[in-house]
Parts: structure tokens; sequence; C-alpha cells
């Protein structure tokens, strides 16, 4: 292991330690959940047709300064696809509106951002998101752990491992889910581990296409890991399905109680990194 492999490890353990906001599990596991960033227009057109053959739907985080937009990942999520998301049984969670990595903002930017992402949803759908929330790029600090945490029913991260048998909702942790079907290996190892405790594995991805980016998955794969899943019995629920049998009910609506810090930080959408984040920065 390099010194900074080292010492990005401390981190995440740091990370997991602090602000935590515990319920136990129970007995509700093997639960696998599938997970969607952003999100390009290919997780829904693509990706939801396959969960569905399996009778899996998917809780999918929205970044509304993406709506109508294009990048690395493809062409992004379009308002009506919001509507046919949530008609479908899935579920729409919120990602910030501008796509902020709360590593380049104070915490009170950051949740003035996040505040933003629910109003656009609000404004544009009708109501606020499930209340379920991941970090952008899985960048987190204590203060924004801390903070934002309290605030909603549960933020997911992107440091890997399984949930239970007591599980943090300021920090839920996924495990990515990219590349094509030689990585398929690895998810089914996850899912016979998440089967052997009885835990709640959670895998996120972007994109899902046949040449999908590094941040994405194929079609391939993605039918591959449900395929697993189901075969060994374990129960598809989105994010808000675990919440509600863990009895969680959305906190305080965020609704810009708290004041900007005196920082000046760019909103804009960040490009995607070649490397893994999630770690205390900032």
């Amino acid at each position: 292991m390099t010194l900074r492999s080292r010492a990005g490890s401390i981190r995440r353990k740091i990370l997991s330690a602090v602000y935590r906001r515990t319920v136990a599990l129970g007995k509700i596991g093997p639960v696998v959940t599938f997970t969607f960033d952003d999100f390009p227009r290919s997780a829904l057109t693509v990706g939801a047709e396959i969960l569905e053959s399996f009778g899996a739907r998917a809780t999918y985080y929205v970044a509304m300064s993406l709506m109508n937009t294009a990048n690395s990942l493809g062409e992004q999520f379009h308002e009506e696809d919001l509507f046919s998301l949530v008609g479908r049984g899935h579920e729409l969670g919120s990602h910030t509106f501008s796509h902020l990595s709360a590593c380049l903002a104070g915490p009170d930017v950051f949740i003035r951002d996040a505040e933003k992402g629910e109003a656009a949803l609000r404004e544009t759908f009708g109501h606020l998101s499930s209340g379920n929330f991941a970090y952008p790029y899985g960048d987190l600090t204590p203060g924004v752990k801390r903070k934002l945490g309290a605030r909603l029913t549960s933020c997911r991260g992107t440091t890997g491992g399984l949930n239970g048998p007591d599980i943090d909702l300021n920090l839920l942790r996924a495990n990515s889910l990219y590349g094509d079907i030689d990585h398929g290996e690895a998810a089914k190892r996850m899912i016979l581990e998440n089967e052997r405790l009885g835990g709640w594995l959670i895998f996120y991805s972007h994109d899902v296409a046949a040449r999908p980016s590094r941040f994405g998955c194929s079609p391939q794969l993605l039918k591959e890991v449900c395929s697993f899943a189901a075969s060994r019995g374990a129960r598809f629920m989105t994010v808000a399905g675990v919440m509600r049998e863990l009895g969680q009910q959305p906190d305080v609506p965020l609704e810009g109680n708290l004041q900007a810090g005196n920082r000046t930080h760019s909103q804009l959408p960040m490009p995607y990194s070649d490397e893994l984040r999630g770690d205390i920065c900032g």
C-alpha cells in the first residue's frame, strides 16, 4: 500500500467514526440496492428496464443543474425523466443543485447548494425529494457530515463495504458498479458476503451503456449482477424502502435556514476526477 492510499484509508476511517447517526438494521437483510448518481439518461432508458425485469427499482440521485446537459457520461436527464422514474416505482433522491464538492466549499455553502437542489425539485417536480441524499463525488468533511446529515433521512457516500448490523445514516456505505462483465465476479462476492451477514449492500453507478464511461457500467454487467442477486434470494429495495422498514422519517426540510459562510467558491459542475475520492478534505 502506498503512502497516499494509506493516508486515504485513515481519512475514510476517521470520517466513518465521527458524527454518526446509527440505527440497527435488524433482520431486514440481506438487501441489495442499486443507485445512480446525477443521472445520465441511459441510467433510466437502459438501466431501469434491466432492473425492472428482475422486479427491482433503483434510487436516482439528481443534481438539477445537470438537467438537459451532456458531459463525459453522455446525455443527462430531461424533466420528463423525473416523472417517468417515479411513475415506474423508482426513487428520486437529492444530489445538490450544482453537483458541488463538499471539499471545495465550507459546510454552510455546501448546505445552501443542497437547499437549492431541493428548491429546484419542488419547482420542477412539485414536491421534495425522498429526503435521501448522496454526496457528489463522495466528497464530505466532518462539518458537512454533522450539519447536513442530521437534516436528512440518509446520506450516501462512496466508502465501500456493507451496511449493518448498525448503519450510519449520515454516511451509508456504497460500492461502485463500473465497467463491463469482467467486473461481475467482484460484485458477486459482495452479494455472497452480504447474504452471509444479512446486511445491506448498496451499489452505485452512473451511465449504463455498451461502451460505458469510466464511471458507468455495461448493460451486461448490470444484468449479470441483478440476475445473481435474484438467484440468491436477495431483497431488492430502494434506499427509501429500507428507510421505511427502519421506521425513519425525513428530518426538517431544507428551506434556507443556514447562512452562507464568508468564503466564496465556484458552484459550477466540476469535471469528473480520475481518482476515487470521498476523503476528508479542505
